[in-house]
């Protein structure tokens, strides 16, 4: 019944958009309940079908459902199959295209787990695959399709004693709300007709699982994997991985390169001669991610993107293995560009339309060198794209957001401006849908997080929404952004808040000498490293009519010694605070050292299980502002993560947030 209903929804969504009947009024705070995402899209071996994920909000439950959306390339025929789960992830051709694997939680058992399933395409009908205890990861089919390789966490050694009360753990490079010693994550393997798992990898040392877990990748002949790991698995380590190739059948274990850390991402090539990977230009975690690919047989290999300055977010292997496929954030854009191992890169047009890219460009490639990648443009939200060829014209494949993109939004452009340091700076400016020339508008500048993120001219459900309040919304891209080369880019270091602020307000100033903006009436809000800047921004400039700091580190020092990401942190500065004298340079970095100067109306958001930034930070801020009687709300949810999830809880925050700025810019 599931998969009826969310086939009805489907084809009832391209009806409208075919007829016509979008209402042309301003966007509302209720339309995000209806925005659709795409995601994880993946080609057939015989290039003729796309399998991705499609996720609706499911307001009445506060959650997100998930499903298999299968899409025929020639005709564009839609079906989603009915599964029994509602939280699909990670879908994966195998490899004679008969079959789908995908992650899912199973529900059966009395601690639910995400499990590997199979779908077969012929029957419809799904059957577990994996019964790991501690859940899947990641996964991989094996390229002869007998086997699947998947991730999983070991249980602790002591888990008896643990059982019995004896529950005590050594502290390490962790977040401050661990509750157990962190265990590593190794490789298993399975029949994928189902049979009894065999473990490959052991030991103290764990595979790489950041924020976008990263992939399994076989040598073509399966007698290999190519893994990322870490000597430990305490958060704080992450920075420490490298590249290893796995002999598949004994497990013994070799290293790719001779370095030590910031080796991100292996792909083997498709004759299994190569290994492509990401690395730090130099070694230095402040400088872009760039491409590197060594003889399988080990080495540390070259840059083949030495002529791209753009921080690489994505790369796949074309067929051929004489080219990949690579995407990064490009001005106010998110570009592909197709890169030969020898040779400048090409970049594709794209039109508008901007490929999805959450520190990972959310694409595929297909047996023939078809793309397909989900993406938006600026009054569209996200659809699925194809590409026959690099060089080809881009399809749309679905028109799943076609009522919200027939909304009366607001239309942005890209705005540049000459820094205060010599840098040629840009961001995106917002105006509202039915703006008027010659009137003046109240203006909220959004900050990106990060730092090492852009804004774009993607759809944005929040900047629209604040664009149809009337508003003017600026997005800048500051110093430390990844979109304008790696000069720009690393030129953040031990310099967090200050280089930032001035180029802010050099964009600031570029949108005010254009006449439009009512300067009595100017707000900066952000999230993460925005609520950094946001926080920095109300200290150290009194233009601000009002703010919102979401989940801001407002202090450095405690960022470093609570977060998951601690004593990595120190990257960004001279070192450890505890170290020398690269104490001041923290206390002369953090927002916090300069709560005197805050007079700003301040709202504050945060998540309790926050470990990203912890919310002690914004309950210091919440204090220094109180006391001194300072306009301040600090509203909190009981959840984990840094974002804000569920889209009962959504819709608060973007409720609680613009209802703010009316209180105060209008």
């Amino acid at each position: 019944m599931r998969g009826t209903w969310m086939m009805a929804a489907l084809l009832l969504g391209c009806t409208a958009a075919l007829a016509g009947t979008a209402s042309g009024r301003p966007i509302h705070i209720s339309d995000v309940r209806r925005i659709v995402d795409i995601s994880s899209p993946r080609i057939s071996p015989d290039g003729r079908r796309i399998v991705c994920v499609l996720t609706r909000p499911n307001y009445g439950r506060n959650r997100y459902d998930s499903s298999l959306l299968l899409v025929s390339i020639p005709d564009g025929r839609q079906r989603v199959p009915a599964l029994p789960q509602r939280d699909v992830a990670s879908p994966q051709w195998s490899p004679d295209g008969t079959k789908i694997a995908y992650l899912a939680t199973d529900e059966s058992g009395k601690d639910p787990q995400q499990q590997v399933f199979i779908l077969t395409l012929a029957t419809g009908t799904v059957r577990r695959v994996t019964n790991a205890p501690n859940g899947v990861d990641v996964f991989s089919w094996k390229p002869d399709g007998t086997t699947i390789a998947y991730t999983t966490q070991d249980d602790p050694p002591n888990k008896a004693a643990i059982d019995a009360g004896h529950d005590y753990f050594e502290v390490g490079n962790d977040p401050y709300l661990t509750t157990e010693e962190p265990m590593p994550i190794h490789v298993w393997l399975i029949p994928s007709s189902g049979g009894r798992a065999r473990r490959l990898t052991s030991g103290s040392w764990s595979i790489v699982s950041p924020d976008i877990p990263v992939p399994l990748s076989w040598s073509p002949d399966g007698s290999q994997l190519a893994l990322n790991i870490v000597p430990t698995p305490h958060t704080g380590d992450g920075d420490r991985s490298t590249i290893v190739i796995v002999d598949a059948r004994s497990g013994r274990i070799r290293p790719l390169t001779s370095r030590r850390r910031l080796e991100l991402y292996p792909a083997f090539s498709p004759d299994g001669r190569r290994v492509a990977y990401w690395y730090n230009l130099g070694g230095n975690l402040m400088n872009e991610w760039k491409l590197y690919v060594s003889a399988a047989s080990g080495g540390d290999g070259r840059d083949v993107t030495s002529a791209l300055d753009r921080d690489v977010n994505g790369a796949l292997w074309m067929p051929g293995g004489t080219s990949l496929l690579v995407g990064a954030n490009d001005g106010t854009r998110v570009s592909l560009w197709l890169q030969p191992l020898h040779g400048p890169p090409r970049k594709l047009n794209l039109g508008d339309v901007n490929p999805s890219n959450d520190y990972w460009i959310d694409f595929a490639v297909g047996p023939h060198g078809e793309i397909a990648f989900s993406g938006a443009s600026p009054r569209h939200p996200t659809e699925l794209y194809y590409l026959a060829t690099p060089g080809g014209r881009l399809r749309r494949l679905t028109d799943v957001n076609a009522d919200i993109a027939g909304l009366d939004l607001g239309r942005n452009e890209t705005i540049t401006w000459r820094g205060p340091d010599g840098f040629t700076e840009d961001g995106v400016l917002t105006f509202p849908p039915r703006y008027r020339p010659g009137r003046k508008y109240p203006l909220i500048v959004r900050v990106h997080g990060g730092p090492n993120a852009a804004a774009t001219t993607e759809f944005w459900d929040w900047v629209q929404l604040a664009a149809a309040r009337g508003y003017l919304v600026f997005q800048p891209n500051y110093r430390g952004s990844d979109n304008l080369g790696n000069a720009y880019e690393r030129a953040i270091w031990n310099d967090a808040g200050d280089g930032p602020g001035r180029d802010v307000m050099a964009g600031l100033a570029a949108v005010e000498r254009m006449g439009i903006v009512d300067s009595s009436r100017i707000a900066v809000c952000g999230w993460s490293y925005g609520g950094y800047m946001t926080a920095w921004l109300v200290g150290h400039y009194d233009v601000w009519k009002a703010d919102v700091m979401g989940a801001a580190e407002t202090d450095t020092i405690e960022d470093y010694d609570l977060s998951d990401s601690n004593v990595s942190d120190g990257a960004y500065f001279k070192g450890s605070p505890w170290v020398g004298d690269n104490m001041q340079s923290y206390i002369e970095q953090s927002p916090i050292s300069y709560w005197k100067n805050i007079h700003t109306p301040t709202l504050i958001f945060s998540n309790t299980g926050d470990v990203r930034v912890p919310i002690t930070q914004s309950y210091k801020m919440y204090h220094a502002l109180k006391d001194n009687h300072v306009p301040v709300r600090f509203i909190a949810w009981p959840e984990p993560g840094h974002e804000v999830n569920g889209p009962v809880r959504v819709e608060d925050l973007y409720r609680l947030w613009l209802e703010w700025f009316d209180h105060y810019l209008r």
